[in-house]
C-alpha cells in the first residue's frame, strides 16, 4: 500500500440524512459551513445527505421512489430538448439539401437553354 496518500485531517462531522432526519456522527475529512449541536452539547460540522443506511431500500427493505430535487424531470426535459434539438437540425438540413439540388437544377436549366 502506498505511504501517505490519505488525509490526516480527519475530525468528528454529523451526517444528517435529508429523508427521515437521520443524524449521526463521524469522523470525517469532508468539508462542510453549515454546523450543528450534538446530543453531547457541543457544535459540529453538519454534512447533509439525501440517502444513508436508513432510508436506503437495500437497507430498509422498502421498495419505493426517491426522487429529490426532480432529476427524473430534468432527465426528461433533457430528452426532450435533445429531440427538438435533433429535429431542428435535421430540418436545416433538409432545407440545405433543397437549395442545393434547386441550384443545381438551375444550373443545368442553363446548360441546357444554351
Amino acid at each position: 500500500m502506498k505511504k501517505d496518500i490519505h488525509p490526516k485531517n480527519y475530525r468528528p462531522v454529523v451526517f444528517e440524512d435529508l429523508n427521515n432526519g437521520f443524524k449521526f456522527l463521524t469522523r470525517s475529512t469532508v468539508a462542510t459551513e453549515d454546523t450543528v449541536k450534538w446530543e453531547d452539547g457541543k457544535e459540529y460540522p453538519l454534512v447533509k445527505v439525501h440517502i444513508t443506511s436508513t432510508s436506503h431500500p437495500f437497507f430498509t427493505g422498502e421498495e419505493r421512489i426517491v426522487d429529490i430535487e426532480g432529476r427524473v424531470d430534468k432527465f426528461k426535459a433533457r430528452a426532450e430538448a435533445a429531440a427538438k434539438a435533433r429535429e431542428a437540425r435535421m430540418h436545416a438540413a433538409k432545407k440545405v439539401q433543397a437549395r442545393h439540388a434547386a441550384k443545381v437544377e438551375k444550373e443545368t436549366a442553363k446548360k441546357s437553354a444554351k
